[in-house]
This record gives structure tokens, C-alpha cells and sequence, in this order.
């Protein structure tokens, strides 16, 4: 099993290069950044987790900037984010980070995307939240047009473009592997079996139960069953959760590291030493 690590790096933790540095060192198998582009003060939204909502998500790093960092410095650590929040960005600009960033690290990214959960947040990059779930679909699907190997033109229901000139491509043909985060449930598999590789399930709970529905759902949509993948996402571990997911076919697992200085992430990066 490989195991990686997500983390929120901000202006007060370890750095991106030095964290990335000791994961390839130590033989992480990746790391994984999530995103926040700001958090409104006046925040009705409540945090998903319970409680206050943690400072670090109004100091997190840009995900494509800080991975561009990573990327410089290591030669096998894969890239990838968790996640995008795809309803927030412009998927023509979006479309050619992700392309860059994935060719110049060899093929390494991975796009985890995401919903998001803070309505404030959307509210002030104009998404209608209702419909978030299709515009991230519309917006994948304009994504793919420009990555495709010819000149191909995307009209849908939120966006467009016109055939176009667009490079680098990403280094898979067609897109980079993407993966979905969210909660199970018939709209997400929908999704997932449509224009995705597979699932970020947050936390990795009750996936006992929910994989054999995605798994159904994959397989009515016509997919391999062989390239569906599950990734379970923020995870604190056990030796017996991940002999569990070892159990369920599960190839690749992404601990939490807190939000803290390095030496504050070094502890944490020995103690799961012994999982890899």
C-alpha cells in the first residue's frame, strides 16, 4: 500500500520544500494540499468537522504553487491536490496549471477536486451553490477539451471554448488521474462513474458499505473494474484500519499531518514510520 500524506501548509508551518524534501527521503509515496482562496469573517457556513474552524484554513498556501515547489525539488514524490475547488477557479486558466504542472514533474499530479462546504467562500467567486456539483462537472468536461490531443471546441451549460491551441498537454493522455472527494451517496458515484478515476472518501469511514455501490455504479457506466480507484483521504492511522483497506483492495492511503512547524511535522512524519 502507498502511503501519502495531505497537510494544510500556510505562511507559518513547515515549508513546502523542506517537507517535501524529508517525504521523498523517507519514502512517502506523495503529498496532497487542499485549498482555501479566503474565509469570509462574517461565516454563517458551519465548519463540517464540529466546533470552531481551525485558523489554518484562512492561512492556507496555494495548492499549484506550493506543488510547483515540491515538484522542483524531489524526482519521485507524487503531486496532488485534495482538493480543488473547481466551482472557485476560471477552467481555462485552471486547465493550463494543471497541464503545466503535471508535465513538468513528469506525470506525478493528481487532481483531487471537491464541492466545498463553505458557502460564504463560493458566494464571493459568484457560484451559485445550488448548481455547484454541475458547474465542477461542466468545467471538467471544458478541462478535458483543452487537453485533448486536437483542437476541440466545448460548449455546456456554464462555460465554453472554442477549439484551441493549448500546451503543454498533461503527460496521460487526456487529463491527469482525477479523483472526487465528498460524501457517498447516488449523485457523487454518478459523477465519479462519468467523468472521473475514482473517489477521495474523507476520513475513510464506512467504506465497507459504500464501495460495493460505487463499484456497481462504476460497472453500470460501463467502466473497468480494474481502474476504479479509492483513496481514503485525511486519515489518522491504525495498523488495523489500514489492514482493513488493505482487505477492500484499496492500493493507496493519505494521512493527516497537522498544521505546524517542522519540528511539529517531523514528530508526526516518525510516528507513521512504521506504516510504511
Amino acid at each position: 500500500m502507498r502511503i501519502a500524506v495531505t497537510v494544510f501548509l500556510t505562511d507559518q508551518t513547515i515549508t513546502p520544500v523542506r517537507l517535501a524534501r524529508e517525504l521523498e527521503a523517507r519514502g512517502f509515496a506523495g503529498l496532497y494540499l487542499p485549498e482555501h482562496t479566503h474565509i469570509p469573517v462574517e461565516r454563517t457556513t458551519p465548519y463540517p468537522a464540529g466546533g470552531e474552524l481551525p485558523a489554518e484554513y484562512g492561512r492556507t498556501l496555494d495548492p499549484f504553487v506550493a506543488l510547483g515547489q515540491v515538484s522542483a525539488v524531489t524526482e519521485h514524490l507524487h503531486l496532488g491536490t485534495g482538493i480543488t475547488l473547481v466551482a472557485q477557479r476560471d477552467p481555462i486558466d485552471l486547465a493550463k496549471q494543471i497541464a503545466t504542472l503535471d508535465h513538468l514533474s513528469g506525470g506525478r499530479f493528481t487532481l483531487g477536486l471537491g464541492f466545498g462546504w463553505n458557502k460564504e467562500e463560493a458566494a464571493d467567486h459568484g457560484v451559485e451553490w445550488g448548481t455547484r456539483r454541475e458547474l465542477v462537472r461542466d468545467r471538467v468536461a471544458l478541462m478535458r477539451a483543452l487537453w485533448a490531443a486536437e483542437p476541440t471546441a466545448y460548449e455546456g451549460e456554464f462555460g465554453s471554448v472554442r477549439a484551441s491551441h493549448a500546451h503543454p498537454k498533461p503527460y496521460r493522455d487526456g487529463a491527469p488521474r482525477i479523483l472526487v472527494g465528498g460524501a457517498a451517496g447516488p449523485k457523487l458515484f454518478a459523477h465519479i462513474a462519468e467523468y472521473a478515476d475514482g473517489w477521495l472518501p474523507i476520513g475513510g469511514r464506512g467504506l465497507s458499505e459504500s464501495l460495493p455501490v460505487l463499484r456497481r455504479v462504476w460497472e453500470d457506466a460501463g467502466r473497468a473494474a480494474s481502474d476504479l480507484r479509492v483513496v481514503p483521504y485525511a486519515v489518522l492511522p491504525a495498523p488495523g484500519k489500514l489492514a482493513h483497506y488493505a482487505e477492500l483492495g484499496i492500493e493507496e492511503v493519505v494521512l493527516q499531518l497537522p498544521s505546524a512547524d517542522e519540528t511539529g511535522v517531523l514528530k508526526v512524519l516518525d510516528e507513521y514510520a512504521p506504516y510504511l
